[in-house]
């Protein structure tokens, strides 16, 4: 198959919008640019276009995908017995990097979307190519990362093109994604309401809006069918194992070391001060920010691929705000696994 790769705005008229609308209703799977990473589409009504995504991307059929669409008045279509606390995040937080777990309504969506459960992750992303597609298509999209499942997720077209050429068809190149990390997932159907995957809507502006909200750790949310993208399976990781340590320059230095001593040949993941220190390869988590930091993760677990290194040491940050988004991404990227010396 040739997978081809159109840059596109979201505000200017373009063909590549019908034809990326026609290729959906034909079954067909196309990428495109969201404000969190690029998202892999397919009618979620359809089996067939559900099927592709799972066979594009390599992706176990019991992880279940996130809806996308495009407007308020799609919802009501697809599930049932949205709760006041539900309204209320949707209101104060689409379009925008949230994804809200909600009852599915029978028979509305294809059974390979929601995994055999009875809810759906359902969001309005905000970025004007996502949206011009959704709108002009007018159905629900079931949209994962773009990229082969449990590598790290793509944040620019190129990354898309590098994972999944020759498996889809199209890929719609809005340019780099704004926040770097998926959206947050709420389940609303709990009480109290239980975060399955933090992002860029934290606990904290939660609880702004709707009162006390549970955050569970993805070691504690192991057990049972997962309700959300994230929850079981190893994700976001290079090819070389990734060892996680604490954010301090002389334990760093002292790794380094250790590991070359041990013949290792090391990209070190951490804040633009690390750059100094003596890695085989060094790719920058910015200036150590959570914003920076969400930025700029899948892009250096990404360009460690292009290294023959041995094994990624990369820096943590503390679970404020935004960090416990990143902070679960590093540990589901290294296993859990951290460097002990």
């Amino acid at each position: 198959m040739e997978t081809k790769r159109v840059i596109v705005d979201g505000v200017t008229e373009d063909p590549a919008f019908d034809e990326a609308v026609a290729l959906l209703k034909a079954g067909e799977v196309v990428a495109f640019p969201t404000e969190t990473v690029y998202g892999l589409g397919g009618i979620a009504t359809n089996d067939a276009a559900v099927t592709a995504i799972y066979a594009a991307k390599g992706r176990p059929s019991d992880n279940p995908l996130i809806v996308h669409i495009g407007a308020f008045d799609q919802l009501e279509r697809y599930v049932d017995n949205i709760s006041e606390k539900a309204k209320k995040c949707m209101d104060a937080f689409w379009p925008g990097p949230l994804t809200v777990i909600c009852h599915v309504k029978p028979g509305a969506l294809s059974e390979k979307v929601t995994a055999g459960l009875d809810t759906v992750g359902i969001r309005m992303p905000n970025h004007p190519v996502a949206l011009r597609l959704l709108r002009q298509l007018d159905e629900p999209v079931a949209a994962p990362s773009a990229n082969t499942s449990g590598k790290p997720s793509p944040t620019e077209g190129v990354h898309v093109e590098e994972d999944l050429t020759g498996r889809i068809p199209l890929i719609l190149d809005g340019g780099a994604t704004g926040i770097g990390v998926e959206s947050t997932v709420i389940d609303l159907t709990l009480n109290p309401p239980t975060i399955l995957r933090p992002g860029g809507i934290t606990k904290e502006m939660f609880e702004a809006v709707i009162g006390p909200v549970n955050e569970p750790t993805h070691i504690e949310q192991k057990a049972g069918a997962p309700k959300a993208p994230g929850m079981k399976y190893t994700h976001y990781a290079p090819d070389a194992p990734v060892l996680l340590i604490d954010n301090d320059e002389v334990a760093v230095k002292e790794a380094l070391a250790a590991l070359h001593a041990d013949g290792k040949k090391v990209a070190l993941l951490a804040p633009d001060h690390f750059g100094k220190l003596e890695a085989d390869w060094f790719f920058t988590f910015g200036d150590g920010t959570h914003e920076q930091m969400a930025a700029h993760l899948y892009d250096a677990l990404r360009a460690c691929n292009a290294t023959d290194a041995d094994v990624v040491l990369a820096t943590v940050t503390d679970k404020n705000d935004m960090g416990s988004a990143i902070m679960n991404r590093l540990e589901k990227s290294a296993g859990g696994h951290w460097y002990e010396g």
